[in-house]
């Protein structure tokens, strides 16, 4: 049976403004050419709704059960990681066969979209009062005080590209809850070690750590390296350096040698990568390399040297701009 074809509303405004005047609805009918059963709808439809418009409809009725959607999001907040295969094979041990398509749309109906598994530090017990009275300490500091501090770190690169993201089944805002993270440690594995420093005016010199570094190692990069970049960047007098809790940093010579060149150094919290944005550095840096595919370590390290001197200033400067925010994700 063929599809009739809908009234324009111009039309169905004319059989109500017919109707208002007295008019019958054959009258109507024969008057704009229109049947007098769809006369006498749209009229019904006028007077019990107030309009003449589309009214929703109901749709095929939906294929997963409520008890199967409640399956679902059992499932989904117990693992994160839950595939939407997983789920399919699930309901069809139920006895409900569904695709994964209407998984997805399942999902989004209830604020569950896939995203992006956030990694975090991997922290003991120990390490949470220590982050949580830094974060605490710090947060009436001003934007002054963090464009005065020179940010330090050391990370691997590796030839081959930056690690691969994972997904996890979660709804806005949860970014930062455990079940939906990836815990790392430093260092995953790369090919070549950089220290690196930054300030919110932009970066300072970056190395190849070629050796095996020990404190003496660290100290004369800092001598080297960390001085003449404070300098270049024209830091502020009273600026504070920061370097974590790595035991090259904290030994015994090196905290002397800081004292003696009467270096600033705030206590960090161990575990605490997430509150350095010199990570995040490392992260623009490992991904304009990537996009240059070096083939070899020699074009690694010759590649790693030029994109950190291409990042912009900019970067540098919203990233301690908004280092407030940090401190309260950790909170």
């Amino acid at each position: 049976m063929a599809k009739t074809k809908e009234l324009s509303k111009d039309t169905r405004k004319s059989i109500v403004d017919l109707h208002q005047t007295g008019k019958s609805e054959s009258t109507i009918g024969k008057q704009l050419g229109v049947k007098k059963s769809t006369v006498g709808a749209i009229i019904r439809k006028w007077k019990t709704y107030k309009t003449t418009d589309n009214l929703p409809r109901s749709g095929a009725p939906r294929k997963i059960s409520s008890r199967g959607v409640k399956m679902i999001m059992r499932t989904v907040s117990k693992d994160p990681r839950t595939t939407r295969g997983d789920l399919v094979n699930d309901l069809q041990r139920a006895g409900t066969k569904v695709t994964k398509v209407t998984i997805s749309n399942t999902l989004q109906r209830q604020g569950i979209k896939s995203r992006s598994a956030r990694r975090v530090p991997l922290l003991k017990p120990v390490h949470v009062p220590a982050r949580l009275k830094f974060a605490r300490e710090h947060m009436d500091d001003t934007a002054e005080d963090w464009e005065n501090v020179m940010w330090s770190d050391e990370t691997k690169v590796e030839l081959f590209g930056i690690n691969s993201t994972r997904r996890v089944r979660r709804k806005k805002n949860t970014e930062l809850h455990p079940k939906n993270t990836i815990p790392t440690v430093k260092h995953g594995g790369g090919n070549i070690m950089l220290w690196g420093c930054f300030s919110a005016k932009e970066t300072g010199r970056l190395i190849r750590v070629k050796d095996r570094m020990n404190g003496a190692m660290y100290r004369e990069i800092l001598s080297q390296n960390l001085l003449p970049s404070v300098r270049t960047l024209k830091m502020k007098r009273g600026w504070v350096f920061q370097h974590d809790n790595d035991p090259k940093h904290t030994a015994r010579a090196t905290k002397e040698w800081l004292r003696k060149k009467h270096l600033k150094v705030p206590e960090w919290p161990s575990q605490s990568p997430d509150l350095n944005p010199i990570e995040n550095l490392w992260r623009e840096l490992k991904v304009r390399v990537a996009r240059r595919q070096p083939q070899n370590i020699t074009a690694l390290e010759k590649i790693c040297m030029e994109e950190w001197a291409k990042i912009p200033a900019t970067v540098c400067a919203n990233l301690v701009k908004t280092y407030s925010k940090r401190l309260t994700s950790v909170i």
